[in-house]
Order: structure tokens, then C-alpha cells, then sequence
């Protein structure tokens, strides 16, 4: 027999799984709204109807439910569920994001309270995405996931394009344009929330896609984009990079529906554009240490001046500016000509009135009445770097590097950047990074505020970071294999059997696009054929970037199997590689448990066998079908062709900024 609730009447044959959610919401309201010596006995009765509410409106992951269940009261969940458009589950993104702001209101410190906001946000839920797909006679392409992956990459285009043309049904549309009403003019994103989505362990990080709508048109206008928007969100559940993703994984028969996230972009109109101050990512561990003071607990950022795109993806010959939080004015090297060459060129922003996202130089959007902009740059005067005190000309543009250094050192936003870290990680008892934007309301006053839009978090794989006892300094240099003294994480690797390398002065010979993207397929096959074996990577420049001109692309499913990836920079080779950390590439990375490594050939202190990559046998053809011209610039190396009965021992060691790969007899 069910308890009765003073003024409520519970059913005596009560399922919560049975019951629907406003009756459920309003059961566990009446419970909460109690005096606490009357719902004393029915604790338990209120955890059951909470854990059911989360597990039918945000999520059915048993690692979040666990957390979750002690931190959301009914009242948030109503809150939630009255910010739902449709039925279903809110998705991964969206339920990371809430709780993470529903810790932080609880018990972070006043300061960082007063400073953190979660954006204006509204859902789709899960089941929706089965509607639009029923109703527009695209069931057919369910069993997409098992199919073989050419069919896979082949198809995805007619999806897209068939989910775009696709309609929705008109009580959806009728609540999206009431949305569009309420909000009136201001950018939205349309964002994916999939089931499985910053899962721990699963991020799917840039495995599915979101899209800006400017929202500057007509109503009619607007309400195509965003629905548009919507759909081709629902297309990318079928991108060949999320499914070979999940079937890498071991969830291909997962139910995995796709929630959307509506958001209000953070920023402010600046001329004709729309872009937050600052955006970025930030981890709760720091995993590059480039100087021994750093502290690795403290945590680590990658900011960018506008939105957010350029800090979660390595993208063309640019920047942003990375961000030790224990020091964060020690930049990894302090010379001013390195600093203006690393610092950002582009800036991602919403044109209001092109109505449009674009991405342009930054001396094209930055003048000298910017609000902020003693907080966001340093110019150069005769090879010094100093901080606008006063007013720029328009000349001194030309020599700005965006360094947020007033940003950085005069305020108190990376200390609370750092809290907040600590906090979420203490609490999901895991590491977690977030994506967030900064906004100064007051540029004039002294030291300004620093108000933080939490945009997501999710937690972290951890790599595998066992280490040999000892850093050996003894190697004869004829053993070495290669070393740097380039930023690295703590890792150990016992053993590499193969290495994969792609010949630097081959492959920026390839004549076109296409013979890049011949080559990325042949990498992809010789990683899965190589499933199993110990093995690395080494190639030149950035691999991971959309721009081939700069590096391989590859995506996870491509080098899910190795160990390491090494990536070559010189004079001859490419510009040097930017760090990963933080970058969608470096969560794939975490994720399969491969180390990224640089090498800067151009460092005297840097060994690099050359007899090794180039002198060694090509064994790729024992593994998979090539041309003559991949099999000119893909290599794969047997370490036993080159000294019988060895392999390779890679150390990375983050006290001594010291990685070294070295050839270790068979025991």
C-alpha cells in the first residue's frame, strides 16, 4: 500500500514507468513542497519518482543517473520539462551542462556563483527525431549502422539531403516559431544532444553536428533556417565518422536517438557582427605541463577571441592562445616574435547583417574602440610586448597579438575558471572539461568582472599514464629512435612492434586533394588490418586539421589502433604542430588511448634516426592493396628489419619536458 500525502491522493497501484510525466512531476512536487518532519517517511518514495523523471526527460546513463539523482530537486526537473519541445530524452550535451550548473549554484564559492550562468536554453526531445523521420518516409535508412563502411560514406550525402527536405510536423512548428517569438532577434545555436553524447568514456566529441542561425531575417526566414538547422542535426546521427565511431566503440545496437539543444548565443553586437569576448575549452587536468612550476591540478584552457569553433577544432594556419590556469601569463615560449606568430590570426563571428556565420582576419574586425581590447591584446613596440594603456591608432593594429594577458593576470577569471574545474571533478569523480564563453559587462572598471556562460561539460577518459621507474639518460644515441624535449603528457608505452610513417617530402608532393584523401583511406585500412599489433604513427604536421595543406586529416576511425602519434615539423616539413589538448582530436585521441607526441626536426637537441624511416623495408603491401604512388609516401616499418629481436620503449615524462623512443631487446 502506497503512503498517503496530506491534500494528495496517491493510486494504491502506482508505476512510475506507466504514469505520465506531468502527473509524475506533480506527485514529486507535493512530496518535496512537505514540511520535512511530514515527508521524512516518504524519502524514498521521492528518490524513485526523481531517478524515474531523469531517466525519462534527461538521460538513461547509470553514471550520470547516480550523480544526478543527488543534486536535482523536483523543481529543476519541472523547469526542465517546461523548457521540452516534443517527448523524449534531452540528450547527453544538454544534461551535462544542467547538472554541471546545478553543482556550481550549490557549492561553489559566492564569488564563483555570482560569476557563472548556463545560457537560455530550450530542448527537443529524443522521440521527436523518429517523428520527423516517419513522417518524411526515412525509416529506410535505420539499419545505416550495419552496413559496410564504403555504403556508409557513399550514402551519407543523400541523407542529408533527404532529412533536409523533410517536414515537421505542424504542432512542432507552430511551438518553434512561439520559441522564435519569445526570443525575438537573437543568434541561436542548434546544438546535438544524442543519447550516448559526453557519455563517460563516449564523448562523441565533433562526431555530430550543430549549426548557428543568425536569426536577423524575416519570421518566415527564421523559422526555415532553424528548422533546417534541426534537420541537418538529425542527418549528422548518420555521418560515417559517428557510426564507425560507435561501432569502434561497441555500441552499434544502441537505440541512439538524437536530442537537439537550442541556445541562445553568448556575446554582444560589436559594429556589424556578434561574438562572445572570449570562448574556449577547458580541462580539469593539465596533461601538458611545458615548465616544472605548473601544476597539473589546477587545470588547463584553450581561448580564442569570438566563437568558440576555433578552439575545439585545429583549423588552418592559426592559433588560440593556451593557458596554464596555476600560471596563466606563462606562455610556452616567451619570445615576442614566437608569441605573435602563435597567436590568433581569424575570428569566428555571426554577421547580423549578412544574416550569416563567417570567419575573418582579424585586423578586419578588431579596431582600436573595440570595448575590450586592453583586455584582449598586447602590441608590439620595437620587439616588446606591451598592454593599451590608452588609445591605439589604427596603425598598431597590424602589430597586435590577441594574448588576453590583462584578461589572464588582472582579473580573477582563470582563478575561477580553476574552481569551477576542481569542483565539477571532484563531483563527477572524474576528470571534465567544459566549453564555456566570458563576457566583461564593464570593460572600464578596475580590474573588470569576468561573468562565465558554461556552454558544457563532460567528463574524461583517462590515459594511461604508467611510468617505467626511471627516465634512462644512457642510451647510446645509435638506440635512439627519436626524442623530443617538445611539451608532452606522462605516459609509458612498453612496446611498439610497427611504426606507420608517412614520408614528409612524399606527401607535400601528392598533387591534389584527392590523392590526400586516397591516402587517408589507405591509413584507415592498414589500422584496421593492424588491429591488435603494437604500433605508432609518424607523419608530418598537424595531423587532424581540415586543412591537408597543413597535415593529414584523419579522423578517429582512422587511427583508432595505434599507440602514439608523432607529429614532424621544420623548415622543410610544415609549421609545428599545435597542441591537441583540448581539440575534438584530442578527445578521439584520449579516448583510443594514443599519446601525441611532437618532434621539431629544427631543435638542436632533438635525435631523429633517419636511417630507421627511410633506409628500413616498406611492409605496408604484407597488410593491405596499394598504388605504386601511396606506396611512395605510406610506409610501414617492422622495428625487427631494422635491428632483429628488438622493439621500441617509449618514455614521456612531463617533469623533464622529455619524451624518447629507444630500441629495447627481446627479454
Amino acid at each position: 500500500m502506497r503512503e498517503r500525502l496530506p491534500g494528495y491522493e496517491l493510486p494504491d497501484t502506482f508505476d512510475p514507468e506507466l504514469i505520465p510525466e506531468s502527473r509524475l512531476l506533480q506527485h514529486a512536487l507535493s512530496i518535496e513542497n512537505l514540511a520535512p518532519e511530514d515527508r521524512r517517511d516518504l524519502e524514498h518514495h521521492l528518490l524513485e519518482l526523481k531517478v524515474t523523471l531523469i531517466r525519462r526527460i534527461i538521460s538513461d546513463q547509470l553514471d550520470y543517473i547516480n550523480i544526478a539523482r543527488d543534486w536535482f530537486t523536483v523543481s529543476d526537473l519541472a523547469d526542465i520539462y517546461s523548457r521540452r519541445l516534443g517527448f523524449g530524452r534531452i540528450g547527453g550535451k544538454s544534461a551535462g551542462m544542467l547538472l554541471a550548473g546545478r553543482i556550481l549554484n550549490e557549492v561553489a564559492s559566492e564569488d564563483v556563483k555570482s560569476a557563472i550562468r548556463i545560457p537560455e536554453s530550450f530542448f527537443l526531445g529524443s522521440d521527436l527525431m523518429y517523428i520527423f523521420m516517419a513522417m518524411n518516409g526515412l525509416m529506410h535508412w535505420s539499419d545505416q549502422k550495419y552496413k559496410p563502411e564504403d555504403q556508409i560514406q557513399a550514402e551519407y550525402p543523400r541523407i542529408k539531403q533527404e532529412c533536409l527536405e523533410g517536414e515537421f510536423p505542424p504542432e512542432i512548428r507552430s511551438e518553434l516559431q512561439e520559441l522564435l517569438n519569445q526570443l525575438g532577434p537573437q543568434p541561436l545555436i542548434v546544438r546535438s544532444s544524442s543519447q550516448l553524447e559526453d557519455s563517460l568514456g563516449t564523448t562523441f566529441a565533433g562526431k555530430y553536428d550543430s549549426y548557428f542561425c543568425p536569426n536577423q531575417g524575416t519570421p518566415e526566414e527564421n523559422l526555415r533556417q532553424l528548422t533546417h538547422a534541426v534537420a541537418q542535426t538529425y542527418a549528422s546521427t548518420f555521418k560515417p565518422q559517428a557510426l564507425l565511431y560507435r561501432r569502434r566503440r561497441g555500441l552499434q545496437d544502441y537505440d541512439e536517438r538524437m536530442a537537439v539543444l537550442i541556445q541562445v548565443v553568448q556575446g554582444d553586437a560589436w559594429q556589424n557582427y556578434y561574438f562572445p569576448f572570449a570562448a574556449g575549452v577547458a580541462f580539469s587536468q593539465n596533461l601538458y605541463r611545458w615548465n616544472p612550476q605548473i601544476r597539473r591540478e589546477d587545470g588547463f584552457a584553450r581561448l580564442v577571441w569570438g566563437l568558440g569553433t576555433r578552439a575545439v577544432e585545429r583549423v588552418g594556419d592559426d592559433y588560440p592562445r593556451l593557458v596554464a590556469l596555476s600560471h596563466p601569463t606563462l606562455q610556452p615560449d616567451d619570445d615576442p616574435r614566437s608569441i605573435m606568430h602563435f597567436s590568433q590570426k581569424f575570428v569566428d563571428l555571426i554577421d547580423l547583417e549578412e544574416n550569416e556565420f563567417r570567419t575573418l582576419p582579424v585586423q578586419q574586425v578588431l579596431t582600436p574602440r573595440y570595448p575590450e581590447l586592453r583586455q584582449l591584446v598586447q602590441v608590439n613596440q620595437d620587439g616588446y610586448l606591451s598592454t593599451p594603456r590608452s588609445l591605439i591608432s589604427p596603425d598598431d593594429i597590424p602589430k597586435a597579438a590577441i594574448t588576453f594577458d590583462e584578461l589572464l593576470g588582472r582579473t580573477e577569471f582563470p582563478k575561477h575558471l580553476s574552481e569551477l574545474l576542481s569542483i565539477l571533478e571532484e563531483k563527477w569523480d572524474s576528470p571534465v572539461d567544459v566549453e564555456f564563453t566570458a563576457h566583461i559587462p564593464d570593460p572600464s572598471k578596475s580590474p573588470p568582472e569576468v561573468k562565465i556562460s558554461l556552454l558544457q561539460c563532460r567528463p574524461l577518459p583517462r590515459l594511461q599514464t604508467t611510468i617505467r621507474a626511471r627516465m634512462p639518460h644512457d642510451i647510446p644515441e645509435k638506440d635512439i629512435v627519436f626524442s623530443s624535449h617538445s611539451i608532452v603528457q606522462q605516459g609509458y608505452i612498453p612496446r611498439i612492434d610497427y611504426v606507420l610513417y608517412i614520408d614528409p617530402e612524399a606527401y607535400f608532393e601528392l598533387p591534389d586533394s584527392a590523392s590526400r584523401s586516397e591516402l587517408t583511406r589507405a591509413i584507415g585500412q592498414l589500422n584496421g588490418a593492424m588491429e591488435g599489433q603494437n604500433f605508432l604513427y609518424v607523419g608530418p604536421g598537424r595531423w587532424g586539421t581540415v586543412n591537408s595543406d597543413l597535415g593529414v586529416f584523419v579522423a578517429y576511425a582512422d587511427i583508432c589502433n595505434g599507440d602514439a602519434l608523432v607529429e614532424l615539423s621544420g623548415k622543410v616539413i610544415g609549421p609545428a604542430p599545435e597542441p591537441s589538448f583540448g581539440t575534438h582530436f584530442f578527445h578521439d585521441l584520449m579516448e583510443a588511448q594514443i599519446y601525441p607526441i611532437a618532434i621539431d626536426l629544427d631543435r638542436e637537441d632533438t635525435i631523429y634516426n633517419r636511417e630507421f624511416f627511410q633506409q628500413t623495408p616498406n611492409r605496408a603491401r604484407e597488410w593491405i592493396d596499394m598504388s605504386d604512388t601511396l606506396a611512395a609516401v605510406l610506409k610501414l616499418i617492422s622495428v625487427e628489419d631494422f635491428r632483429p629481436k628488438h622493439y621500441i620503449e617509449v618514455i614521456l615524462n612531463d617533469e623533464e619536458s622529455y619524451t624518447l623512443a629507444f630500441l629495447t631487446p627481446f627479454a
